[in-house]
């Protein structure tokens, strides 16, 4: 049904955003990269994330933590697991986990907080950006892939009647599930626009670069960064 949604977009937004945190030991480092993907339960970016810091870097030491709230997600994402080179291995962890709390992960303890397509679901989002700030270690880095606004005008038109239309129609038809995708509308159109949610990570205590925030596919998506001083 994601693909069919975006028309295999999310996978390339995905990709990208792995490839633009371009995460993993380097040869002349001494400590192993912690990374933590929240609401990450099928694994798309915990997996991606270790692929790359193995191919790209040779790192076989950097560990992973998948937390999510959803327990079923985090079976499909064990499952998953199981056809990667991580399977049976002690460096991912699957672990059942609120994102607004975390409270079996330590302060100061993780290198890298990836979160995508989950913090649209908090219900409190500035206390997983809180709790965010809380886990990541000095200099680590808070990266969140989410829907976003289509800040032109026409484009925007064309892209709410195609998501207030189409998807809803979409789930019943192909996942016969409608409801669950007229929430996903819904909830799209009351996340936080760019600006605002980039301000709300500076009111974290993260340092933001930049403007806060690159947009995907003219703001459909966008990647938000910032870094633990």
């Amino acid at each position: 049904m994601n693909d069919v949604m975006s028309m295999g977009i999310h996978r390339l937004w995905k990709k990208h955003l792995i490839e633009k945190l371009d995460c993993g030991k380097r040869p002349n480092s001494q400590e192993p990269l912690n990374f933590l993907d929240v609401a990450g339960g099928t694994g798309d970016i915990a997996f991606g994330l270790l692929d790359h810091a193995r191919l790209k870097y040779g790192d076989v030491e950097s560990t992973m933590t998948v937390a999510d709230i959803n327990p079923d997600m985090l079976a499909e994402g064990q499952k998953r697991c199981l056809s990667t080179p991580y399977a049976h291995s002690p460096r991912i962890n699957f672990l059942e986990q609120n994102g607004e709390i975390m409270d079996k992960i330590p302060d100061n303890s993780k290198d890298v907080y990836t979160i995508a397509f989950g913090i649209r679901n908090f219900t409190n989002i500035q206390a997983g950006l809180n709790t965010a700030y809380r886990v990541l270690k000095p200099g680590g880095i808070f990266a969140c892939l989410e829907f976003s606004q289509v800040e032109e005008p026409a484009l925007d038109y064309i892209y709410q009647a195609y998501s207030f239309s189409l998807l809803p129609m979409m789930g019943q038809l192909i996942a016969n599930d409608r409801d669950s995708y007229q929430y996903l509308v819904e909830s799209i159109r009351k996340f936080p626009n760019q600006e605002t949610f980039a301000n709300m990570i500076r009111k974290a205590g993260f340092y933001v670069p930049g403007k806060g925030y690159e947009n995907l596919t003219f703001g459909v998506a966008a990647i938000h960064i910032g870094v633990k001083l």
